[in-house]
């Protein structure tokens, strides 16, 4: 299975730690990523800026599920269960 084109859920939902040209803390989450264009795509896709947290990231059904607003949820969820607590 590939990524689907115009999802972007990966660069909205999760807390990214790691500096991204643009937000050099990061972004945490639920925030859009600075590099997602107006289409959902990444503006860095396959240039080496794009931070290996991002590179290493691959389309897994039980992450994306069957459509964009479901891969929201299900990161959402990972996201909030997955947090350190302050």
């Amino acid at each position: 299975m590939y990524c689907r084109v115009g999802c972007g859920a990966c660069c909205i939902a999760p807390t990214i730690s790691s500096p991204i040209p643009g937000m050099p803390d990061g972004k945490p989450a639920g925030v859009r990523c600075v590099q997602l264009d107006e289409d959902n795509c990444c503006r860095l896709f396959g240039d080496p800026k794009r931070p290996t947290v991002c590179r290493t990231f691959d389309y897994d059904h039980a992450v994306c599920g069957d459509s964009r607003e479901e891969a929201l949820t299900i990161l959402e969820d990972l996201e909030r269960h997955t947090e350190t607590p302050s």
